[in-house]
């Protein structure tokens, strides 16, 4: 590799979870933080990051045809190609391949590593390809730049990894063992997001609910102390987190959706199968009858919660009556979004080498009939919610003079037009339901 001159201008893209969105943000600030700007749209840029997930199937593939596109398309008329970074779960399952099979990539880093980025353009710039796939001790959020600006909505990672070790998950492996981030960090990071804009924090980790810690006071608390801890933020309106495990849902943070204002009546909550039989192969440490009785709860301490959730089709030996046990289960539930997808095989995953793989014909047309359930509760929801009057959080000018995007308080879209401004709270009626989207008009919040 030769030497080449430093990149002025970067792009992140970034795939998968909201955890690789918030790892794509960071990677952002740290490449801004060495005085390299983000490219202008439209235009190539001399530093791209791919940050990668390795969740779907045939992820490494989609990475290599990416990598080609960034080669023949990003060629400047000097013959030379951008920087290419490869980021993410997929760099740190594959790192080794990936520099064997790519020689246009010059820095692989996996997402426990990042924080080194800059060292690693640095080698790259001196004509030395550089791989990362590390899990120090030392977690990267220390090296991490502060926020300085975000907009309304922002995401903070508070939790990662996962010992849960379902069979078809790769994450385990990519992620690392559960950890938690200490509470005076998160504390000190949820403040400055609020300083730097953000009227909404959205938690995140791979199992979200599984974080522990102690308080200022040195008490152990849970992900429901953390979240009443930064409820006390003046200028912080809403309060989100996800993704959950059924077996993290303890009793006090069923109770905090009852009883911290600010956090908002939306709970992401996958189940993954209605199946029992299923759910045992897939390592998944509740039933189908323990999940239900868990939305139970939560819905007696907050009666309007919008429930979201995931599932997977065609796990290895799943038959045709586990899967109407499934759909038995989003009857039961009537969520209000869900993401639902076909099973695919992730190498150096108990289920991978199961017996019994379903084809993918069979796969197609499950996943076909339960998106129509799907869709079909989705839609109801927004249905229902029509009349009601609610806080929406601007967040953005929409396609239209004069219009605007927000979200409700259960996390639906929301569109409406007149005097706004990003970041504002503004009282709405929902007037009109679409399949992923409400209409509305402003409303004054009715005095008592």
């Amino acid at each position: 590799m030769q030497k080449v001159a430093p990149p002025r201008t970067y792009r992140v893209k970034s795939f998968g979870c909201q955890m690789n969105v918030y790892d794509g943000e960071r990677m952002a600030e740290l490449l801004a933080e060495q005085g390299i700007a983000p490219a202008p749209e439209g235009e190539e840029a001399d530093l791209v990051v791919l940050n990668t997930c390795h969740i779907r199937e045939k992820a490494a593939e989609k990475v290599y045809s990416d990598i080609g596109r960034l080669v023949k398309d990003g060629r400047r008329e000097n013959g030379t190609s951008p920087l290419i970074a490869v980021a993410g779960c997929v760099a740190q399952a594959e790192g080794e391949e990936i520099m064997a099979r790519a020689p246009a990539v010059s820095m692989v880093v996996g997402p426990q590593a990042y924080h080194r980025l800059p060292a690693m353009v640095a080698d790259a710039v001196a004509g030395r390809r550089a791989i990362d796939t590390d899990m120090p001790a030392e977690t990267k959020f220390g090296a991490l730049p502060a926020r300085r600006k975000v907009g309304p909505t922002a995401f903070l990672t508070v939790q990662e990894g996962c010992d849960k070790f379902c069979t078809y998950c790769v994450v385990p492996y990519t992620r690392g063992a559960e950890v938690s981030r200490p509470f005076a960090d998160l504390a000190t990071e949820a403040r400055r997001l609020v300083e730097a804009g953000a009227r909404e924090i959205t938690l995140l980790g791979q199992n979200v609910n599984a974080w522990t810690g102690e308080d200022a006071k040195g008490r152990a608390i849970g992900l429901e102390g953390l979240i009443r801890e930064l409820a006390a933020l003046p200028d912080l309106a809403r309060i989100r987190y996800t993704t959950s495990h059924p077996a993290d849902m303890t009793e006090a943070l069923i109770a905090a959706h009852g009883e911290v204002d600010k956090l908002m009546p939306f709970l992401h909550l996958p189940v993954q199968s209605g199946s029992d039989r299923i759910l045992k192969a897939m390592n998944r440490s509740h039933s189908a009858e323990s999940y239900l009785a868990i939305l139970d709860k939560v819905r007696a301490a907050r009666p309007d919660i919008a429930l979201s959730g995931d599932f997977i089709v065609g796990f290895p030996g799943e038959t045709d009556a586990d899967f109407e046990d499934t759909l038995r289960l989003v009857d039961a539930v009537g969520y209000a979004q869900c993401f639902s997808f076909k099973y695919s095989p992730r190498p150096g995953t108990p289920a991978a080498t199961m017996a019994e793989q379903i084809p993918a014909d069979v796969m197609d047309e499950r996943l076909q009939r339960l998106q129509a359930a799907l869709n079909r509760d989705q839609h109801a929801f927004n249905a229902a919610s029509v009349g009601k009057t609610c806080e929406v959080l601007v967040e953005r000018k929409g396609r239209h003079p004069g219009q605007w995007l927000g979200k409700s308080p259960w996390l639906q879209s929301v569109h409406f037009e007149g005097e706004a401004e990003v970041g504002e709270m503004v009282a709405l009626e929902l007037t009109a339901a679409g399949p992923n989207s409400l209409s509305a008009i402003r409303r004054e919040p009715a005095t008592a």
